[in-house]
């Protein structure tokens, strides 16, 4: 009997979800919501309305790509945490009823740990082979996140290093606001950054004990310097743009993957995995790239699509807990903040 798991996702400001069965995606669907542009950042109460429009229709549309009957669903995984209370509210509201009118299983994920996930999401079993071996270390960096996880087994993660004020899609989404760029400001930054000069201007970098990181610093450090040089120049911005977004994003990248770099040494594992949103950003892409051809490690990337929030990466997460009988009761609540 084939176990067939529907994942939702639903923490922030996109509806998504995705089939898998005994490991293998079969489909993964996402409503982006553009309302939230004009106000240049996530509103939550339009967020979790607009997921009550998309969820329906989002979840029949997967069940009809994946070529499966409803009746066929093993289980249901659902985000319960961390996210917007609201979004998380209406996910785990249909995940309850949907498994409730079929007497299946309901099974909780952590989002973040579904970021992780996102290195286990194969379109085939041939490519079961190509996942990573435990254990490995996952740089997870999104809009407001920022950890370095040792991952010892799919749900025996620890998290050895993080963001203590801001993360890093936060220092870029603020950053490219000021310099006038569209909501979200992280891949406009990087493909201007493509025709910059990445060595054009200089941040302070910050000094954070061990393996944690702080991108406050930088984004004052970056606001103080286009104040300067616009006292200067009022064309400041406009004239060196390009420039500026090159610059800052390989201070960010720098900032990244110098604890990175720190970790390997403390912890001596050279498998490195990276997730979340910015592991899109092709200059942190390509970065660990050149660096683990150098360094000599393993390196996992995941598919652009599976960086950001997606409900391929809660549904897999949700197979390999529902293998382990790890099932959740009807009485769960969505939790806003959420440890790992």
């Amino acid at each position: 009997m084939k176990n067939i798991i529907l994942g939702i996702e639903s923490s922030c400001d996109d509806t998504s979800a995705a089939i898998v069965c005994d490991g293998v995606l079969l489909s993964n669907v996402i409503a982006n919501q553009e309302v939230h542009k004009i106000y240049g950042g996530v509103v939550p109460e339009l967020a979790s309305r607009s997921h009550q429009q998309n969820i329906i229709p989002v979840i029949d549309f997967a069940i009809k790509s994946a070529k499966i009957e409803k009746q066929n669903i093993s289980a249901v995984a659902f985000t319960r945490g961390p996210g917007l209370l609201g979004s998380l509210l209406v996910g785990t509201s249909f995940a309850k009823g949907f498994a409730l009118s079929l007497n299946i299983p309901l099974i909780e994920v952590n989002h973040l740990q579904g970021h992780v996930f996102s290195h286990f999401i194969v379109n085939s079993e041939e490519e079961k082979s190509l996942l990573p071996a435990f254990p490995f270390l996952c740089l997870l960096v999104s809009g407001g996140h920022t950890q370095i996880i040792l991952v010892k087994d799919f749900f025996e993660m620890e998290i050895i290093g993080q963001t203590i004020d801001d993360a890093a899609g936060e220092a870029f989404d603020k950053c490219a606001k000021v310099i006038g760029l569209p909501y979200p400001g992280g891949p406009h930054i990087d493909k201007l950054s493509q025709n910059g000069n990445k060595n054009a201007f200089a941040f302070t970098k910050p000094k954070i004990p061990e393996l944690n990181y702080s991108f406050s610093g930088l984004k004052t450090a970056f606001l103080y310097f286009l104040r300067d040089k616009m006292a200067e120049n009022e064309n400041f911005i406009s004239e060196n743009k390009t420039d500026l977004c090159a610059s800052l994003q390989k201070s960010i990248v720098d900032i990244l993957l110098d604890k990175l770099v720190k970790a390997v040494k403390i912890t001596g594992i050279q498998r490195i995995a990276v997730a979340g949103g910015v592991a899109a950003n092709s200059g942190l892409r390509n970065t660990l790239t050149e660096m683990s051809q150098k360094k000599h490690w393993k390196l996992f990337l995941p598919p652009i699509k599976f960086t950001t929030d997606n409900a391929a990466m809660i549904a897999i997460a949700g197979f390999y807990k529902f293998l382990r009988k790890d099932f959740t009761s009807h009485s769960v609540a969505p939790i806003a903040r959420m440890n790992f």
